[in-house]
């Protein structure tokens, strides 16, 4: 059976080599962030902090760092969850193979959790002031828990079967949050905690909420799975832990109701085997500055008003392990969550956009802002010649689809044109893209709509930019080329260019400095005058990439995604060599141009501290707890 406690799974990896105690005592101020980033990197083990400055209690991470080691703490529940997955792909197996499904009726008894009179995690409180004050990068606005598991209840339908579980960053320090009584509670849109949000705006109520933190290590996988309407994480948790998950509520009188002239709350249950658990509420009409907080994306995301949490109790089981993980550029620890969430989803995606082969979130390039996808194109079978069609409704239904709904820029190619195309093989996909579309007509825009709450690069606030889908199907309209063009030549300003990948070439621009037109940076646009007055030498280069930095950009596949695809807006930032509007639809002869420089509205990359950096060497050195790790 899964583990019940995260200290079973802190002990399960421990006996099989996968994790590493620390006893050295390590500041939660940059150094076990620090210590995180470089264990993580070299594809080390789990660790064990079990002395850290100014708390009672340890701190366990990258818990999750490999996709073998996630699928080894959910080894007894992965193939019961994966025949799930096939009955929701096709029914009708069931009928078919019988003797492979027999379990499957006690696993849907599992599914549901039991409500029990008290647990573990009721037997004492403690303070936020207490916890691990994890802060991960410079700016940090304060302490940070970055595997939260945040539940609430539907207000117009209490209850576990309307709950949600997200991995919503939680600031419990700094800023303007009164010590000991206020957390920040960041979240992005299409997150499921927005609809109760809303619901309680509506009803003028208080929401309830508990952060949860540590626990079954289900629960934090749950957290991040994009699960369909109606099917609670507390379900689903159960079925990759391997047991019906345990729930107990406090009933302590003075959490029990909300002040005197407000409605009475209910208080929410909590896993009577997590760690710890910060149960309190939201006034939604309350905010308070969040952030800065080092992303995914590789930048801060900078400081906002988000809602704020007031406090009620702050509970925690005996023994009680702190989990944390740090985000950044990726790859990082969540990309390992993302790869098993690949694995146990992608044979459903056919079944929620019928024609959709596969679609891919690409990590590298912080999963939101680039999108690839394999799509069927039988519109029209009969015609001579073949053009995106049915690419576009997919795209479309893509671009409507919860968080797959924040992408920047979607690719969609044709299975029919290479049925054997891998949508994880990023170079192969690329190159078949760039043979294949028609500037002129392949490129689809939406402008001022959603992206990434964390995206800053359109330069228009909070969840505010573009997309562009380009589409590509047919035969090879041409050979990419693999070299730079001897005849090329470039404006004053503009120097260093470099291939990346075939059909796609960088140089090096000057400065960033803000707009002085509408329609784009002046600089830019005076490349695209001048590459205009040479087209013929950029006929097997449909691609070109201004940058801060091109040989930065052309030293590996990764920093290329990254750099491309978080520096840059499309309806801001994509230019085109010979480009018109015929009946408001934009397109270009020539090269796509993309600005893929940093703008002086994005907030600045994320790195590290040195001196912390030099101070963690000693863990790593010989005779220290971490040698040998780093290769």
């Amino acid at each position: 059976m899964g583990h019940r406690t995260l200290a079973a799974a802190v002990a399960d990896l421990e006996r099989t080599g996968q994790l590493v105690r620390i006893s050295d005592e390590i500041d939660p101020h940059l150094e076990a962030a620090e210590v995180h980033r470089r264990v993580y990197r070299a594809g080390g083990p789990a660790v064990l902090f079990t002395r850290v400055t100014g708390t009672p209690f340890p701190m366990a991470s990258n818990l999750f760092g490999t996709l073998d080691r996630a699928k080894f703490l959910f080894r007894d529940a992965l193939a019961d969850v994966r025949k799930l997955v096939e009955l929701k792909t096709d029914p009708g197996r069931a009928r078919k193979h019988p003797w492979r499904y027999w379990k499957l009726p006690l696993l849907a008894w599992r599914l549901r959790p039991k409500f029990v009179r008290t647990g573990p995690v009721l037997r004492h409180t403690t303070t936020l002031s207490r916890l691990p004050q994890l802060k991960c990068w410079p700016m940090d606005g304060g302490p940070f828990v970055t595997l939260p598991q945040v539940y609430t209840e539907h207000p117009d339908a209490p209850g576990w079967m309307r709950s949600n579980i997200g991995m919503y960053r939680v600031q419990f320090g700094g800023n303007r949050y009164e010590p000991d009584r206020e957390v920040g509670l960041h979240y992005q849109i299409h997150r499921g905690i927005g609809a109760h949000h809303a619901a309680a705006v509506r009803r003028g109520e208080r929401l309830r909420v508990n952060v949860i933190v540590g626990g079954p290590p289900a629960l934090a996988v749950a957290a991040v799975m994009p699960l369909p309407e109606g099917l609670p994480e507390l379900a689903f948790a159960a079925a990759l832990g391997g047991r019906r998950l345990r729930m107990v509520t406090p009933w302590e009188p003075g959490v029990k109701w909300a002040p005197t002239g407000t409605p009475p709350h209910r208080v929410l249950p909590m896993p009577a085997e997590a760690d710890f658990v910060i149960s309190g509420w939201i006034d939604p009409t309350r905010t308070k500055p969040e952030g800065p907080f080092g992303d995914h994306l590789g930048y801060y995301s900078l400081t906002h008003d988000f809602p704020v949490m007031t406090v009620d109790a702050v509970y925690h089981r005996p023994g009680a392990i702190w989990p944390f993980t740090v985000v950044g550029r990726p790859p990082q620890e969540d990309t390992t969550f993302g790869e098993l969430i690949h694995e146990l989803t992608g044979p459903v995606i056919p079944t929620v956009i019928p024609g959709l082969h596969a679609v891919h979130a690409v990590d590298a390039a912080g999963v939101h802002p680039l999108l690839l996808a394999i799509g069927s194109e039988r519109y029209t079978p009969y015609a001579p010649t073949r053009r995106p069609q049915e690419l576009l409704t997919l795209a479309n239904a893509i671009l409507g689809q919860g968080q797959l709904s924040l992408a920047k820029y979607l690719f969609i190619v044709a299975k029919e044109d290479a049925p054997a195309l891998d949508i994880h093989d990023i170079p192969a996909f690329l190159r078949h893209l760039l043979e294949r579309f028609d500037p002129e007509r392949d490129l689809h825009f939406q402008t001022r709509t959603t992206i990434d709450t964390l995206d800053y690069s359109a330069g228009m606030g909070l969840n505010a930019g573009s997309k562009v889908v380009i589409a590509a199907a047919g035969p090879k309209r041409r050979a990419l080329g693999t070299s730079v063009p001897a005849e090329l030549t470039l404006p004053a300003g503009f120097t260093d260019p470099r291939m990346v990948l075939p059909g796609v070439l960088a140089v090096r621009g000057p400065t960033y400095r803000a707009e002085v037109a509408t329609e784009g940076a002046p600089d830019v646009i005076r490349l695209v005058e001048h590459l205009e007055a040479h087209d013929t030498t950029l006929q097997g280069l449909p691609l070109f990439i201004v940058s801060d930095d091109s040989d930065f950009l052309s030293r590996t596949l990764n920093n290329f995604l990254w750099a491309v695809f978080t520096r840059s807006d499309p309806a801001r930032d994509v230019y085109g060599v010979g480009a018109s509007t015929h009946y408001k639809h934009w397109g270009c002869r020539g090269p796509v141009v993309i600005d893929a420089r940093l703008k002086p509205h994005m907030p600045p990359p994320l790195e590290c501290d040195a001196a912390v950096t030099k101070k963690v060497d000693a863990l790593f050195a010989r005779g220290g707890p971490l040698a040998g790790i780093e290769k």
